[in-house]
């Protein structure tokens, strides 16, 4: 429903003198919803960020954060998102607790009916992971501690809308883990939006409810990893077993394929497996599909202007 509409970008666009960063961006998000957005280096992701967060003005188009324009809005409403960006100057000489109860202290004018704001610090501190670390200066934590503090500052305030620009850079496996269920549990619980860039396609995958792949300043899909996945041309691989002997088969229609291999073998067929392609092999197409199609855009372009100067 339009109520629960927290981002809603249309045609937005950013130009730097002759150059495109973003071409015609529109894309909405729910409350409660998590959005990936993925893409290469240079495709405007973390531009696109930087303009939701109020940090960059844009070139053209419609952007609305939670009701407001981002270049417009006051201090209420920035006390409403939080932002946990790839690295942040380090205040060395703050112990972890000192550090979260002084930001804290900037978001308790702006209260939220039914959420507490901000965070409690002790109970912000064990659900990032630092308990054993509160008392300690910054500059004694490891870069993995660091990178949970990062979070912590991001969250402090409670955030309803959350961006997070690779936010696992450094985290070990278990971290990573506990910082999913993390993202899982403002999502559901306190309802917060979140918008993500990862170059972790497996991380991604777990995340988000919708996937935007961005190429070229141009948003090229929209959807679940599943979607996306079904979206593509790109084959199946079966794999089974018969008389002792292991087979491998692609196939474009592999529920056709399996239903016609039991029709022909029966129950000696063992050891069934479909597997249907990665996020990383629909991604990776997606891009190579957009990259290619803007090549021979450009190429034709180049021919037209050739044939000007040459006719």
């Amino acid at each position: 429903m339009a109520e629960d509409i927290v981002l809603d970008v249309r045609d937005l666009r950013m130009r730097y003198g002759r150059n495109d960063v973003l071409n015609g961006l529109s894309f909405a998000a729910r409350r409660g919803e998590v959005l990936a957005l993925l893409g290469p280096n240079g495709a405007g992701k973390t531009t696109t960020i930087e303009i939701l967060e109020g940090f960059r003005m844009r070139s053209a188009g419609q952007v609305s954060v939670l009701g407001a324009d981002p270049a417009l809005a006051g201090e209420a409403w920035r006390a409403r998102i939080g932002v946990v960006l790839q690295s942040w100057r380090d205040h060395a000489r703050w112990r972890v607790r000192e550090l979260l109860e002084h930001v804290g202290a900037y978001y308790a004018p702006y209260p939220v009916p039914g959420l507490p704001r901000p965070w409690d610090t002790d109970e912000l501190i064990a659900v990032v992971g630092l308990a054993e670390h509160a008392g300690r200066k910054v500059r004694r934590l490891s870069g993995g501690q660091r990178r949970r503090l990062d979070v912590a500052i991001g969250i402090v305030g409670r955030p309803e809308v959350l961006f997070l620009d690779e936010p696992t850079a450094g985290f070990d496996p278990e971290a990573r883990r506990e910082f999913h269920d993390l993202v899982h549990r403002l999502a559901d619980r306190d309802e917060a939006t979140i918008l993500l860039t990862t170059h972790d396609l497996d991380e991604a995958e777990k995340l988000a409810d919708r996937i935007l792949v961005l190429v070229g300043g141009r948003i090229i899909a929209d959807g679940s990893a599943d979607e996306l996945s079904r979206r593509m041309s790109t084959e199946a691989e079966v794999r089974w077993s018969r008389d002792g002997q292991r087979f491998v088969h692609s196939a474009q229609e592999p529920t056709r394929f399996v239903r016609d291999l039991f029709r022909q073998y029966g129950e000696s067929v063992e050891d069934l497996e479909v597997r249907r392609a990665s996020l990383e092999d629909t991604y990776m197409a997606l891009v190579r599909q957009a990259e290619s199609g803007q090549e021979r855009g450009a190429d034709a372009a180049a021919a037209r202007r050739l044939s000007v100067v040459t006719g």
